[in-house]
């Protein structure tokens, strides 16, 4: 959050659903997808690791980016796994893939995503994630004209010539 609040103007794709934390430091638009939480596997462990409490053991090794909802969502769920804060977001799926982890939970359009972008690895029932998630765009605080437009949705007819682009991993 601290680096959207310095960088960036708007956050699009891949924003969790408002936390209290994140409502306090930003805007967010109505939720344009529902979306939740579901593990990331090797394809030769799908069936191991439906549950949480399946995950929830001393044997498995759960990895999780630092900082967001998914760091969250393991530390109250995972009170018994192996539990790692992995720092890099684009690396941290070749964890799993090289046997050094065995499961991520994270959004399940994110494991979607990896499970294409990383063969050998497999979604676990994303349409039924462990919990109720929304997606929606992220807009900093103060910025009156985007907050108010938030509540009943807008046409976005690309970004004005003033816009800072910015990429925020993790």
């Amino acid at each position: 959050m601290n680096d959207f609040v310095a960088k960036c103007d708007i956050g699009v794709g891949g924003v969790s659903s408002p936390t209290l934390e994140r409502q306090k430091r930003a805007f967010f638009t109505q939720a344009y997808m529902v979306d939740g939480k579901t593990p990331i596997v090797r394809c030769d462990d799908v069936n191991k690791y439906q549950t949480v409490a399946q995950i929830d053991q001393p044997a498995t090794r759960v990895i999780v980016n630092p900082g967001g909802t998914n760091e969250r969502f393991a530390k109250q769920f995972f009170t018994h796994a192996n539990v790692t804060v992995y720092p890099d977001n684009v690396t941290i799926f070749k964890q799993i893939l090289a046997g050094k982890a065995d499961v991520m939970v994270t959004d399940a359009s994110e494991t979607l995503l990896q499970q294409k972008l990383n063969p050998g690895l497999c979604s676990v029932h994303p349409d039924k994630p462990f919990q109720y998630g929304e997606k929606a765009w992220l807009l900093p605080r103060g910025d009156v004209a985007s907050s108010n437009t938030s509540t009943s949705g807008f046409t976005w007819r690309g970004p004005p010539a003033n816009i800072r682009r910015c990429r925020i991993s993790g």
